[in-house]
């Protein structure tokens, strides 16, 4: 299968193919629907097809590593698409748009606390990430201030590639202790945020920090004695 999302998280749309249908997930061989990992949701949308179409509720990893499971709306078993039919599948950009937003920011807020991220969430308007931070107290005001800094900067986001063996060379690229970095074998994804943040992650993300927006740094809290969770609002979707 064809991960479009993988190189163009802007394509709202792409022709496809289906291999396979039922009620379970249909499957096609291409896609730009994001399926759900590294904290990210997976994308919602439809598919369309020359006398039909069908609700897409979510969108989950298949039974192989390039496979993607879209997942009808419930009700929807009557209506699927044969194997062999052409369609167009198309996601709910601003609902995406929103996660790619709120994904590049918990990139920019994990630059600048210290400490290894034990577990994280990205949401439409609201994400969290959860640090080990030994007794250190966060200035919420000084950390919502720098990263709007960031935000306004408009540091360029882009994606590169190195190969396992440079990742195993290089540990200290990995922040997340709960979410091991995607690896087909070969190759490791990478999302840098120029002179901020460079670390491997399969997620979509926007192109400059600037298409960011606004960001609140919301409650922190306390889950134990050395983790602290971060939460963190867009304040306008």
């Amino acid at each position: 299968m064809v991960q479009i999302f993988r190189e163009d998280a802007y394509a709202p749309s792409c022709a496809a193919r289906v291999e396979h249908a039922d009620e379970a997930g249909i499957i096609l061989d291409r896609t730009v629907f994001y399926p759900m990992g590294g904290g990210q949701p997976g994308d919602t949308g439809r598919l369309v097809w020359d006398g039909g179409s069908v609700p897409i509720a979510d969108t989950r990893k298949g039974d192989t590593p390039e496979a993607v499971r879209h997942v009808p709306a419930d009700g929807s078993g009557s209506v699927l698409p044969p194997a062999g039919t052409p369609v167009t599948a198309e996601i709910d950009w601003e609902r995406r748009y929103r996660l790619m937003r709120m994904h590049t920011a918990l990139h920019l807020l994990c630059s600048l606390v210290p400490g290894a991220v034990t577990g994280g969430q990205v949401g439409e308007t609201k994400s969290r990430l959860d640090f080990n931070i030994a007794g250190d107290q966060v200035d919420k005001d000084a950390l919502e201030r720098t990263l709007n800094e960031l935000v306004a900067a408009d540091h360029t986001v882009r994606v590169r590639w190195i190969d396992d063996a440079e990742l195993d060379s290089q540990p200290d690229l990995v922040r997340t202790m709960s979410v091991q970095p995607p690896r087909d074998g070969a190759t490791v994804r990478l999302i840098e945020i120029a002179d901020i943040d460079l670390q491997p992650c399969g997620g979509t993300h926007v192109a400059r920090t600037g298409e960011i927006g606004r960001l609140r740094v919301g409650k922190v809290e306390s889950k134990g004695k050395q983790n602290r969770r971060i939460n963190l609002h867009l304040d306008a979707a």
